[in-house]
Parts: C-alpha cells; sequence; structure tokens
C-alpha cells in the first residue's frame, strides 16, 4: 500500500557563491553583425549557457570583444537605428546614428547593446562589468587563458 500523506522531496536547485565558477571568452567580431553578437554576449555574461544558470544570481562568464571597429549592422540599419541619451534636463535628450557611434566609439556601441539585454538594476551592472570591449585586436587578457567563442552563425549573410 502507498502512502499519500509523504510528499516527493523535488527540491528546486539553487546553486551557492561558491559553486560558481566564472571562465574566460574572446570573440572576434570582425565581420560579425551588431545584434547576433551582442546576444550570444549577453548569453554568456547572464550564465545561461550552464546548467547551474539561477536567474536571480550572476552565474556567467567574462567576455572580451576584441575587432569592435569591424561590426556590421545588416541591411543599411546603422544609418537608420537611432542612438538616444538623456541628460535628465529640458532639451538634455541627445540623438545619433549607429553608424556614427561605430565610428566613432565602436566599443561604446557593442557595450550599449548589450547593456539593454542585461537584467536592469544590480544583477545587471554587475554583470556589465565582465564584458571588456575592445577596438583593436589586441587584449591585456592573456594571462587569463581565455577561450576562443566560435559565432560563426552571426556573421552577415
Amino acid at each position: 500500500m502507498v502512502e499519500t500523506s509523504k510528499r516527493s522531496e523535488m527540491r528546486t536547485y539553487s546553486p551557492k557563491a561558491s559553486e560558481i565558477t566564472r571562465g574566460w571568452h574572446v570573440v572576434d567580431a570582425e565581420g560579425l553583425v551588431l545584434g547576433r553578437l551582442c546576444t550570444e554576449v549577453a548569453r554568456v555574461l547572464r550564465g545561461k549557457h550552464k546548467p547551474i544558470f539561477a536567474p536571480h544570481m550572476d552565474t556567467g562568464d567574462h567576455v572580451i570583444v576584441v575587432n569592435a571597429d569591424k561590426v556590421v549592422m545588416s541591411k543599411g540599419k546603422a544609418d537608420v537605428k537611432q542612438v538616444y541619451r538623456y541628460s535628465g534636463y529640458p532639451g538634455g535628450l541627445k540623438q545619433e546614428s549607429y553608424a556614427n557611434l561605430l565610428e566613432r566609439k565602436p566599443a561604446d556601441a557593442i557595450r550599449k547593446s548589450v547593456a539593454g539585454m542585461l537584467p536592469k538594476g544590480p544583477l545587471g551592472r554587475q554583470m556589465i562589468k565582465k564584458l571588456k570591449v575592445y577596438a583593436g585586436p589586441q587584449h591585456p587578457h592573456t594571462a587569463q587563458q581565455p577561450t576562443v567563442m566560435d559565432l560563426s552563425a552571426a556573421k552577415a549573410r
């Protein structure tokens, strides 16, 4: 006879801070589409690629993006899409096209796009600190022995 008073002991797993291991990944952004690159980078920063992912914790890895100045946008979106900044004062809304921002500060274009895909608040601010973006092919993080992320699916067609 089966006892019905016993509960099944299925519990939700929540990772402990000591169980989280942070890896390092490097991405070469040359010829990659901005949005497709940023979605993959945001996924790794959040930790969604790990089996211990928890939405309330930072379980993600560090990501290094090199050759940010060679990233592309699809179908002429660089001239159409706008980037906005607001100072908080009346008349303080500034806007510029992505083409101008990619020309002027390509690292900021990637950083801003990834930040918009992360959670808002203290958790998202903690995650964005693990993103390192460099306009050229060199980066100072060779001591961390980063693994190369293959994003060939994010290339422009």
